[in-house]
């Protein structure tokens, strides 16, 4: 059984566009990316890009990347066609880690598989407790449930479960954008039309739940900067001191 990452990574970002060239600590964020991606100790790493010009920058730092078509609307579709490209059996196991992620943790990587093996599950990713107040009516920090078992109920970018006092609050998970899929379910996920919730929400995920599908849900320490926008980059600047 394979497990390979694959980052999907495209120039043409309406809010920040070029987001994976730009330079953070003296690297491209496409770099720091992959560099995180081979700390798991996973041997197969790849950049999956529709630009020539993110396609060079892997190639210059010694990186592994291929070109996917410029039609995909989201990284999943991206990954799926990367995936095929790189022959992946149904049961092989593929890591959609986002290009916007520099300083993910490789630590993170073995609670992210973990459920693929000890849960048989198809389709996994991870949530951490939320922190700081202002997350909770944040609609850029999604939220997420969970069943006892540890399977996602659902993701909202409104604050979940609502709290009714008296009593605890309870405690809020933010979801982490990253996933990991068999090669089986991640060729089934992107041929199954987006319903409602999805498009409500604007949360890709929610296309599994909605046809029945489970999401195992890891939970880790700490949440992953995103960088979405310059502002999110000018702010990850500051907290790193740079």
């Amino acid at each position: 059984m394979r497990k390979v990452i694959i980052i999907p990574a495209r120039y043409g970002s309406t809010r920040f566009p070029g987001k994976p060239l730009v330079y953070i600590e003296g690297k491209p964020m496409i770099q720091h990316v992959y560099e995180r991606a081979l700390s798991s100790g996973i041997k197969e790493v790849w950049v999956a890009t529709d630009d020539e010009r993110i396609l060079q920058e892997v190639s210059r730092f010694g990186g592994k990347a291929l070109m996917t078509a410029n039609t995909h609307i989201c990284g999943t579709d991206r990954i799926a066609e990367a995936s095929d490209i790189l022959g992946l059996a149904p049961e092989d196991i593929v890591i959609n880690l986002q290009g916007d992620q520099p300083f993910f943790p490789a630590a993170y990587f073995q609670p992210l598989i973990e459920p693929l093996v000890s849960k048989k599950a198809k389709m996994t990713t991870l949530a951490t407790p939320i922190k700081q107040d202002e997350d909770l009516t944040n609609p850029n920090k999604v939220k997420v449930v969970l069943d006892l078992q540890g399977y996602a109920l659902y993701f909202s970018r409104n604050l979940i479960p609502y709290f009714r006092p008296p009593g605890e609050p309870p405690l809020y998970l933010k979801h982490i954008g990253v996933y990991a899929y068999t090669k089986e379910f991640l060729d089934l996920f992107v041929k199954l039309p987006p319903g409602t919730l999805e498009l409500t929400e604007k949360l890709e995920q929610l296309r599994a739940l909605e046809h029945g599908y489970k999401i195992a849900v890891s939970i880790v320490s700490e949440e992953v900067p995103e960088i979405d926008t310059p502002e999110d980059l000018e702010k990850l600047k500051k907290i790193r001191g740079l």
